[in-house]
């Protein structure tokens, strides 16, 4: 039986369509689809038609009509079978191709996307640059204008005007009645000491008759004072030492003999600071020379001519022992060391004579009719004294009116001195207040003894109590004792109980820390003492004192040698955020005030800063102007905010604001052998806003590396080589700096921009103040007393590590030149503790805490080397350093605050159409 053959099938292969699909990344994907889903529907179609039309090909099996397969032949069927397998073959190599391409264009269209989000940000960060640039451009116009209307270019100091001998003409002496009249603007001469002059001094070579130890002291503090000069002809003053004089030659031909006497005395200083001769100038004529001397009567002393000054003691530097503050409160509420002069000194009832001790009952010779009414007056303050230390009210006194002898001479009707120094310090240490009486001669100004009462009253800590305030102090025409001296008459002798009871423990302490700081820098030696008595003659002619000494800061580079310098610039931190405007490098002002601060602020130089022998070229502490001078006639270099309209995130970040014109910091930074750590650290500072320059203080003696390369910052790097290696270079006052503002760094330290900057801000508005990052305090040993220091999380702090603190540079001036070197000492022998020392100074000098700002706690350097901070020692160190800068200061200058700085309008919510100062502080 012939198998009928199927008729050709109407079905064209799929193929055809699929090459016809569109070529759009979309379409291919619907077209993929497609063929997974037609595919298996017309192959199944295809198979069931083979044989459909001829009934000879159809079986019923079960209800179910079936292809017979059978009716084929062998061939076609291989022929078809082949066919189909040449079409799945043919179909799963365009899927395969089809899917690679799908994934490539998925690939693209992720790459793309994510080019686009980087141009967003690039946008963006552009934006954020042109913005800055066109305030910097502002800014820039801005300073310009002020420039052109101030119409005054910054003047430099006047040329130094030095006299000549030509200019000395001899006159004839004045007559007596002259000389009894003389004041500084009538016997001065001005011509020889011009504003600009410096103050030179020429000190007479003294006569090998004066005393030895005189001769020693006042030569040795003169030849190291800045103003000493060697040419008499340049000189404004002349220094000489007076004392005995050869043979019969009178003291009055002495100084006539002298080259430069010019026949009366002018310019002429008389130096008599001897103790036991005060007499040597009594009844001379000294023509129109100033007499400095610890001794005067009302009829001797000219006053605002002649100069009152304390004797010189051969007691091996006084400073030598500073006696603790604390506590207030001493053993003695008030003591007196002393001996009339008169041989019997009878008490009120004329019955009885002190003698060795307060309580002796031995008669007396004199009757109480025969005393003057002015020794009646002691008589009063005796008894007074008596009464109270007989009293009840649980006070203690110790009074010693008589003495087993007296060391020092004195005046007629004059309290001696009690025994040695030895002897009357133990007393004065453990006295609240120390008795002073002034002499019974009302016409006695100042003795040496009431000097060296006050003084070593002041040493001790013991406030001096003087009874008759009718005595002049040295130089008291600029320093105010008032702070320091309770001053009565001798008529308030019965109310001196009840007034010495009203002084409350701060007034105490006040009182004495102020005594404490005159001492030390005026009196405590006789290179102080001779320094003072030239500073306060210089004072009085409103001549500026010298500059401070500047610290030269060589490179650690030779002249021929150039840093090799990074060839990639790395991209700016926080670029969403602008926090100021790019400026070129501008100092601060400098020495602009150092007239108007010798003329109207003596007063602060000699009592509040007690440093009138050096003019600084800025201090932390001049005055500020009211607001709106800002926008009314003395607007230059300020940079209001909005103009003065004020303004939020945006307007803030335009301009610099505050209450002080405009100005850079310096970032001060010290290293040692950590070239890559530095290299990173350097190179995060990159486009810093208000940045002046980066000083790096390469404290190793091995310079670095040949190939080191420096990154491009924006700024200058000044790479100073150190001296030594000492932790104290940080804080030298090097002349490259020359801002106000210093960033002290850490070549470790890891800060933001904002925060850098948000620092500087609020170091503008306390600028006598350390602001800074990491906090830490002082902690009281609960167990064994004394101080400790402690780097726990705490709700006060006392300290502000330099590590990363804002400073005025005034302080690296006191740190370096005036805070005692045996501090100095113990940062160099401990390599430890230079930050707790600056602390020290600042406290001591303004008294108030530090200033911290954001929640920064510490700082964390990965990959960094082992700091010295933690080492086993590191903590004991510091605690033995805080007990040892206690001791040198006498007291714990450390204050504790609760306080913390953050931005004006960090969390809180603000419009959307403004912007917070700053983002993340």
């Amino acid at each position: 039986m012939a198998v009928a053959e199927s008729p050709p099938s109407k079905w064209a292969p799929p193929w055809p369509i699929l090459y016809r699909l569109p070529t759009v990344r979309f379409s291919r994907i619907i077209a993929i689809l497609l063929i997974l889903v037609m595919v298996p529907l017309f192959t199944h179609y295809y198979l069931s038609k083979i044989g459909g039309d001829s009934p000879a090909a159809e079986v019923h099996h079960g209800g179910v009509q079936m292809e017979d397969l059978d009716s084929l032949k062998s061939v076609d069927l291989k022929g078809r079978i082949e066919e189909m397998i040449r079409i799945k073959i043919s179909v799963s190599d365009e899927l395969r191709d089809l899917e690679s391409k799908r994934q490539k264009l998925q690939s693209d269209v992720s790459i793309l996307t994510q080019r686009m989000e980087d141009l967003k940000v690039d946008y963006n960060h552009l934006q954020v640059e042109l913005d800055r640039l066109r305030v910097s451009v502002e800014q820039a116009q801005y300073a310009q204008r002020e420039a052109q209307q101030k119409n005054s270019p910054l003047i430099s100091p006047p040329r130094r005007i030095l006299p000549s001998l030509k200019d000395e003409i001899t006159l004839p002496p004045p007559d007596s009645r002259r000389i009894r009249n003389c004041r500084t603007h009538l016997c001065f001469d001005f011509s020889r000491c011009s504003l600009t002059s410096g103050f030179p001094v020429y000190f007479y070579h003294p006569e090998d008759t004066q005393s030895q130890f005189l001769t020693a002291a006042v030569t040795e503090a003169l030849n190291v004072n800045v103003h000493i000069t060697f040419d008499p002809a340049i000189a404004c003053v002349y220094v000489v030492l007076v004392g005995k004089v050869n043979g019969a030659r009178s003291l009055e031909t002495y100084l006539r003999s002298l080259n430069h006497w010019n026949g009366d005395g002018r310019n002429h200083l008389l130096l008599n600071l001897d103790a036991n001769g005060t007499g040597h100038l009594s009844g001379v004529d000294t023509g129109r020379a100033m007499v400095v001397r610890p001794s005067f009567t009302v009829g001797e002393f000219r006053d605002g001519f002649d100069v009152i000054a304390p004797p010189l003691l051969n007691n091996n530097d006084r400073a030598s022992k500073v006696y603790p503050y604390s506590p207030a409160r001493r053993k003695f509420m008030l003591s007196f060391q002393g001996e009339y002069r008169t041989s019997v000194l009878l008490l009120k009832s004329g019955t009885r004579k002190l003698s060795a001790t307060f309580d002796d009952n031995s008669e007396g010779t004199e009757s109480a009719a025969s005393k003057k009414p002015s020794e009646e007056v002691e008589d009063i303050i005796v008894n007074t004294l008596k009464e109270m230390q007989m009293s009840n009210l649980g006070d203690n006194f110790f009074f010693q009116f008589s003495c087993a002898g007296s060391t020092f001479p004195g005046l007629d009707s004059e309290w001696l001195l009690c025994g040695s120094p030895e002897m009357r310090v133990p007393i004065l240490q453990e006295s609240t207040f120390a008795l002073v009486i002034s002499p019974l001669d009302y016409k006695i100004l100042s003795t040496p003894q009431i000097h060296i009462r006050i003084f070593e009253a002041l040493q001790t800590g013991a406030i001096p109590v003087l009874l008759g305030n009718h005595i002049r102090l040295p130089f008291d025409e600029f320093l105010d004792w008032k702070r320091a001296v309770i001053s009565l008459p001798k008529a308030r002798i019965t109310e001196l109980h009840y007034y010495l009871r009203t002084f409350t423990d701060n007034d105490i302490m006040a009182m004495r820390h102020q005594g404490h700081q005159l001492f030390y820098r005026y009196f405590s030696s006789p290179r102080a003492i001779v320094a003072t008595v030239l500073a306060y003659i210089r004072s009085r002619l409103q001549i500026p004192a010298p500059a401070a000494r500047e610290e030269p800061s060589p490179s650690v580079f030779n002249a021929t040698f150039r840093p090799l310098r990074t060839e990639e610039i790395a991209a700016l931190p926080d670029p969403e955020e602008s926090l100021g405007p790019s400026e070129q490098p501008f100092p601060s002002p400098r020495f602009q005030r150092n007239l108007t601060l010798t003329n109207a602020g003596h007063y602060t130089l000699w009592n509040e800063l007690v440093d009138p022998f050096v003019l600084y070229p800025q201090t932390p502490f001049d005055p500020l102007l009211p607001s709106e001078a800002k926008f009314m006639g003395s607007s230059f270099g300020f940079r209001p905010i909005g103009g003065g309209a004020g303004g939020s995130g945006k307007e803030f970040s335009e301009a610099l604001g505050g209450n002080s014109p405009r100005e850079q910091f310096t970032i001060v930074m010290l290293t040692y052998e950590r070239e890559a750590v530095l290299m990173d650290s350097l190179q995060r500072l990159r486009g810093l806003p208000y940045l002046n320059k980066v000083v790096v203080v390469w404290n190793s003696e091995r310079p670095p590396s040949a190939d080191l390369r420096w990154p491009e910052i924006g700024v200058p790097i000044h790479v100073i080589k150190a001296k030594k290696n000492s932790l104290n270079n940080r804080f030298l006052p090097y002349d490259v700096v020359e801002t106000e503002a210093v960033l002290s760094v850490d070549d470790d330290a890891h800060l933001r921009h904002d925060e850098i900057v948000f620092g500087f801000r609020v170091w503008r508005e306390a600028r006598d103040r350390i602001v800074g990052f990491p906090g830490r305090f002082h902690a009281w040993d609960t167990l064994n007393g004394g101080w400790l220091y402690n780097s726990n999380y705490s709700c006060e702090l006392s300290m502000v590590l330099t590590g990363a603190a804002f400073f005025h540079k005034y302080y690296t001036y006191l740190y370096s030149h005036s805070m005692p070197q045996s501090i100095r000492d113990k940062v160099d022998e401990y390599m430890n503790c230079e930050d707790i020392a600056m602390n020290f100074l600042v406290s001591h000098v303004t008294r108030k805490p530090p200033l911290k700002v954001t929640s920064r706690w510490t700082f964390r350097c990965p990959g960094c080397p082992v700091s010295l901070s933690e080492e086993d020692s590191h903590f004991q160190e510091r605690h033995r350093c805080i007990e040892h800068f206690t001791q040198v200061y006498g007291y714990m200058p450390l204050l504790n605050t609760q306080f913390r700085a953050d931005s004006v309008l960090f969390k809180t919510r603000i419009p959307h159409d403004k912007q917070k100062c700053f983002k993340f502080i």
